[in-house]
């Protein structure tokens, strides 16, 4: 019995005494299970009693009481505990609890999926890093974040969109193509520009596919660098991505929105609304209506318009588009963007609560030796992705990324993840798979297999430290739910190393195959189960963080 199916029958035993009329309370649509810290308190609490209390007008306890008869009389279930103030120890019998490996097992790829999210249209927009150089190493903590975010929104049933904005118009990309055309001249960085080897490999790709570019009047060489650059750029960008295993279903172009005339569109849906008002020349956003320390403009008095118009039109664009919500994921250099942004989706007539998300993530430091990494050996003044990947590996770097909430800042000691040891996390993680895969694979040389569903004794596993891991088991599919819902990929990781923790000593303390002359018994097969089951778990878990789950090391 899954902690989820426990919840159905606390449920049931609420209803059955207010059927029986012991109890005058409506049957709550949620209901709190929980594993107690102490394995001695029973296999799940719950504190169901203390909610009905105020409802039923009647002491926690006593209602705990009422409820504690009729889960006695639920099948699955050998014991229940009132405790303190009115919690609900429960103990599940033996076979209900060992019946979470079957679940898992059977369900597969499955098992922790849910749809507590269906029906959220979500746009997920991570990384976005302007394409004037190589992804750095905070853009790399947002593609790996982002990426298992995506993962576990899916798995918990919302239907969700990777976007990557792409910022290709504005000063910044008017820098990037003078820095190309000064690079392929042989001339210094402009004031401002951008630096690194990566722009003389650039400017020299971009010269080999137009050959007779530096003939050509100062101005139309830049607006050829500027075109063919941002188009390389972006192609090493995606690769990069590609490369760390994080794709994206849209590439958004900024450009896209000046050239459309989205932007015009949108100051004046704005102005219908009648939150935008012309001052000194430009045009405004009353943004200070909605919270914001400021008014924004939109168009500067020459009639440009502004980063902050873009974003306008690009959150009009994604909610024309169809989506419930969007979920932005930025920099902490960028904390000071979620006042104005929650101010224009206000204005727009959005509820920022519902229709706005906005995460802010921590800065990421790279140590060797204990000194800290801040060259790269290609982009000049920072640590970017390749460098990363290149130290550690991929799943060493997708799974120290997303290891750590976001909001806390992060050292990845790049020698202790490029460690083959159990002191590095995601060895230690995927060792217990791999561990489990070679015990699979003696157990089928030995000619031994799972056979069916039905014909396994679950009831047999009741040593200690089995009930542990299936209790570990059960709790998967709450915490891919928590995680999702919490925007929190770091709590599968620690999951599963906790996960793997409670398999070792497992496999320490029962023995699973037969040694010698033995014979193989029906605990055998049950343990096999149990095995195959926290391998499913070590699996899809590693999945959700893009990690891979090698059947060797």
């Amino acid at each position: 019995m899954t902690p989820e199916q426990l919840q159905d029958v606390v449920r049931t035993a609420v209803g059955g005494a207010v059927d029986r009329g012991v109890l005058a309370v409506e049957v709550p649509d949620g209901v709190v299970v929980e594993r107690p810290k102490n394995r001695e308190h029973g296999d799940y609490a719950t504190n169901i009693a203390l909610r009905l209390a105020k409802a039923a007008g009647r002491p926690p306890r006593e209602v705990a009481e009422v409820l504690a008869g009729e889960l006695r009389s639920q099948p699955g279930i050998a014991r229940v505990d009132v405790a303190g103030p009115g919690f609900l120890n429960i103990t599940l019998a033996q076979g209900a609890l060992g019946q979470i490996a079957v679940n898992a097992v059977t369900a597969g790829d499955a098992y922790g999926h849910t749809d507590v999210l269906a029906g959220q249209k979500l746009n997920l927009e991570f990384v976005s890093a302007n394409p004037t150089g190589p992804v750095h190493i905070g853009g790399t903590r947002w593609a790996a974040v982002g990426d298992a975010l995506g993962r576990l929104l899916e798995a918990s049933g919302a239907d969700v969109t990777r976007e990557y904005y792409l910022n290709d118009a504005g000063a910044q990309i008017d820098r990037f193509a003078q820095s190309l055309q000064a690079a392929a001249l042989g001339q210094p960085v402009p004031e401002d520009g951008y630096a690194g080897s990566y722009i003389a490999e650039i400017a020299a790709e971009v010269l080999a596919a137009e050959p007779g570019l530096l003939e050509l009047p100062a101005g139309d060489q830049l607006r050829v660098f500027r075109t063919r650059g941002v188009e390389l750029m972006v192609a090493e960008i995606r690769s990069s991505l590609d490369a760390l295993g994080v794709r994206f279903d849209v590439f958004f172009s900024e450009t896209s929105l000046h050239e459309s005339g989205a932007l015009e569109k949108a100051v004046a849906r704005l102005r219908e609304h009648g939150h935008v008002f012309d001052a000194d020349g430009a045009v405004w956003l009353r943004t200070t209506d909605f919270g914001d320390d400021k008014d924004r403009v939109l168009v500067k008095a020459d009639g440009e318009p502004t980063y902050f118009a873009a974003d306008c039109a690009y959150y009009l664009d994604k909610r024309g588009r169809g989506f419930d919500k969007v979920v932005i994921m930025l920099g902490a250099d960028h904390s000071g963007y979620v006042g104005r942004y929650k101010a224009l989706v206000a204005a727009a007539g959005d509820d920022p609560a519902a229709h706005l998300e906005i995460l802010i993530g921590q800065l990421v430091n790279l140590l060797r030796n204990g000194e800290p990494v801040r060259m790269s050996k290609r982009a000049g003044t920072v640590v970017n992705m390749e460098d990363l990947v290149e130290a550690i590996g991929i799943d060493a770097a997708r799974y120290a990324l997303a290891r750590a909430s976001v909001d806390q800042q992060i050292d990845i000691d790049l020698d202790l993840w490029s460690r083959k040891t159990n002191d590095n996390p995601v060895f230690y993680v995927q060792y217990a798979h791999a561990r489990i895969s070679s015990l699979l694979r003696n157990a089928a040389e030995l000619g031994l297999s799972l056979g069916e569903p039905d014909d396994v004794d679950v009831a047999l596993l009741g040593h200690e430290r089995e009930t542990d891991l299936l209790r570990a088991i059960g709790e998967f599919p709450r915490v891919l739910t928590a995680a999702a819902e919490l925007r929190a990929p770091h709590r599968v990781a620690r999951y599963l190393e906790e996960l793997a923790g409670t398999y070792h000593r497992f496999y320490d303390a029962c023995r699973v195959l037969p040694r010698g002359d033995e014979e193989p018994t029906t605990l055998t097969t049950a343990r096999l189960w149990l095995c195959s089951a926290t391998a499913v778990v070590l699996r899809n878990g590693l999945t959700v963080l893009g990690v891979s789950a090698p059947e060797r090391m």
